[in-house]
C-alpha cells in the first residue's frame, strides 16, 4: 500500500516536470532575444535585489522577488543545465514571469527606478518580459 502511493507520488511528479519542461520550451525567448537575456543578466539580478529590499513595493512582492533570487541562487536548476537550450534559459524564464508579476503589482515606474543598467538594457529587459517602457 505504501509502495503504491510512493509511486504513483514519484509518477506525478515526474509528469508535473515534463510539463513545465514543455510549457518552458514553448514560451521561451526567441533567437537573439535570448542572448539579449543573457547580456542583461548582471543588471537584472542587481534590479531583483533592489525591487526586493525596497520597502516601499507590497509585501507580496517583496516576497516573490526574494524566493526568485533564493532560487537563483540555490545550485540545483529546476531544468538541468544539460538539456540542450531549456537547460540555460529557465532562469531567465522564471524572472520573466516573476518581473511580469512584480510590475503589475508594483507599476513599471518602480523597475524603471531601480534599474541599474543602461536605456538599452531597459528596453531589452521591456521586450524581454512583454512590458510596454
Amino acid at each position: 500500500m505504501v509502495w503504491d502511493i510512493l509511486i504513483g507520488v514519484l509518477i506525478a511528479l515526474a509528469a508535473t516536470w515534463i510539463v513545465l519542461i514543455i510549457g518552458l520550451a514553448v514560451v521561451r525567448p526567441k533567437g537573439s532575444l535570448l542572448t539579449e537575456a543573457l547580456r542583461i543578466l548582471p543588471d537584472l539580478l542587481r534590479l531583483l535585489r533592489r525591487l526586493a529590499a525596497d520597502r516601499t513595493l507590497p509585501h507580496g512582492v517583496r516576497i516573490r522577488l526574494g524566493l526568485l533570487l533564493a532560487y537563483l541562487a540555490f545550485p540545483i536548476d529546476l531544468i538541468p543545465d544539460f538539456i540542450p537550450i531549456l537547460g540555460y534559459a529557465d532562469d531567465a524564464i522564471i524572472v520573466t514571469f516573476v518581473l511580469r508579476g512584480v510590475v503589475r503589482r508594483a507599476g513599471l515606474e518602480a523597475v524603471r527606478r531601480h534599474w541599474p543598467g543602461s536605456d538599452d538594457g531597459f528596453t531589452t529587459l521591456c521586450r524581454l518580459t512583454g512590458l510596454s517602457g
